[in-house]
């Protein structure tokens, strides 16, 4: 292999402007994810968890029932079904959160920041629950019977239109993170991380791969050929709006989650001897980096940072999109679309839990072997797949095709969320909303030309300014969660109503 290109390819070798960009990136992210936003995401989890009595934790079965079920009497208003409204939701955290994302915690904070991603998506599951309680309870129809919902309207319409200005900068927010952030640049970045490393582990020792010379660096064919068809792919889909995302997404979702899941759980089980000493080391490392890992890992807040960042990232609990697909869910009972949003939550802490696990029992997050990324949980994969031949091969292959289908569907979901929030913004101007589209599917094909820090940066920077407004809103109309959950449960308590909404 071609050496130049080789350093090139592997640490996304950048020019002048590219380290000085990235700089930037950490200092804003270092004040974007500083204490107050860490103590506003926790605080926001309790207080509703609080509030809510913890009834939604003890509804789980009941929640499983509705995710499968059409609710039955009048009909009800909405454009997808729940399962679909929740696939699209799904469709935007089952992805390189939950892969890329957690290896990228563990590498920077330590085994420890799992432990953290644990509690904050716990809580989460409670903000979760709220948001997707309150998108359908102050969800709008317009003239056309469109549905709009989603924490704008929650804002402007729970907390009154004096707090309109919190509801603009929520929209204004969630465009940038879904354009420069996590809908687009992390996940195609993810995809083509995923594809070069395949590809250029099978190449022939000593055989220069192809590449070609772009914005001050090499990349090899592959990364490039991966990234377009990932963007014609992408453009193609959207161009049916939010019925086709959520089909793509009721198929592609499921299938994928279950088979990666197997996939961790069978690597887990066969290293059963060593499950305890990985919990008792996240455990350790999250209280004690530097003991728990000897020294490799110092900061006890670093660990708290990275975890609580990625849970956001992973889960998107407390960001405000699911309640954007969740607004477009066929159901007349806020509560009851609350749960099946809790449900994304649930289903995302198991996927990242089976990563961590994989990873902290195969030790490829220790800094002294230079990994970063998708190559962290990459590598762990390769390690638990050792009995068998060409685990390596194995490993590269697997993660590049579920990194390639849950990247795909969450670059799928982002773009319906951003076009919702611009239409907030500017209303019905197709004009405008066309424009964003494109746009979008552009910042798509030059996200594999970023370097790693760039990307997390710019996802964790926008993804912390949207969920400031929208941790506001759900720490002031918990009251409202609260009251609206008490209805609920009196309604499905009530023989007569029993069938109706079970």
């Amino acid at each position: 292999m071609n050496a130049t290109l080789a350093a090139a390819a592997a640490s996304g070798a950048s020019s002048g402007w590219l380290e000085t960009l990235s700089e930037w990136v950490g200092t804003v992210n270092g004040y974007v994810w500083g204490l107050p936003l860490i103590l506003t995401v926790l605080v926001a989890g309790v207080v509703i968890t609080s509030f809510v009595r913890m009834e939604h934790l003890f509804h789980l079965k009941r929640a499983f029932h509705y995710m499968v079920r059409t609710e039955k009497g009048v009909e009800a208003t909405g454009e997808v079904s729940a399962f679909g409204a929740l696939c699209t939701a799904l469709s935007a955290t089952i992805g390189t959160g939950s892969i890329v994302g957690v290896a990228t915690a563990i590498g920077m904070g330590g085994p420890g920041a799992l432990f953290w991603m644990m509690v904050a998506a716990f809580f989460g599951m409670g903000t979760k629950y709220a948001e997707g309680l309150l998108a359908v309870k102050y969800r709008t129809v317009d003239e056309s019977g469109k549905v709009l919902g989603g924490p704008f309207y929650y804002i402007e319409r729970g907390l009154g239109p004096k707090w309109k200005p919190l509801a603009v900068m929520f929209a204004v927010f969630g465009m940038l993170a879904a354009l420069l952030g996590i809908g687009t640049i992390t996940q195609i970045h993810g995809i083509t991380s995923a594809v070069q490393r395949f590809f250029e582990a099978e190449a022939v020792s000593g055989q220069a791969v192809e590449g070609v010379r772009l914005f001050g660096s090499v990349y090899p064919v592959s990364t490039m050929v991966a990234g377009a068809i990932v963007t014609i792919a992408t453009a193609m889909v959207l161009i049916g709006g939010l019925k086709r995302i959520a089909t793509v997404s009721t198929f592609v979702v499921p299938f994928m989650a279950v088979t990666y899941l197997v996939m961790c759980l069978f690597i887990i089980l066969g290293n059963f001897s060593q499950i305890l000493w990985a919990v008792q080391t996240i455990v350790r490392s999250a209280f004690n980096p530097a003991a728990a890992t000897g020294g490799a890992i110092g900061s006890i807040f670093v660990a708290m940072q990275m975890g609580i960042a990625r849970s956001i990232f992973a889960t998107e609990a407390g960001l405000g999109s699911a309640p954007i697909a969740a607004a477009a869910a066929r159901t007349r009972e806020p509560a009851r679309q609350g749960l099946v949003c809790m449900m994304g939550t649930f289903f995302t802490i198991i996927i990242c839990l089976m990563t961590g696990i994989t990873i902290v029992l195969a030790e490829t997050w220790r800094p002294e072997l230079g990994l970063e990324g998708a190559n962290i949980t990459i590598e762990a994969f390769t390690k638990g797949l050792s009995f068998l031949p060409n685990s390596g091969y194995v490993a590269r292959l697997f993660i590049m095709i579920s990194l390639g289908f849950f990247a795909f569907t969450t670059i799928l979901g982002w773009d319906y969320y951003a076009e919702r929030c611009l239409e907030y913004l500017v209303g019905k101007r197709k004009a405008l909303i066309m424009a964003y589209r494109f746009l979008y599917i552009l910042v798509v094909a030059v996200g594999p030309y970023l370097t790693v820090s760039i990307v997390w940066g710019l996802a964790d920077v926008f993804n912390g300014l949207m969920a400031f407004p929208n941790l506001m809103a759900l720490i002031m109309l918990s009251p409202v969660v609260w009251n609206t959950t008490k209805e609920f449960l009196a309604k499905c308590r009530e023989r007569e109503h029993w069938v109706e909404y079970e």
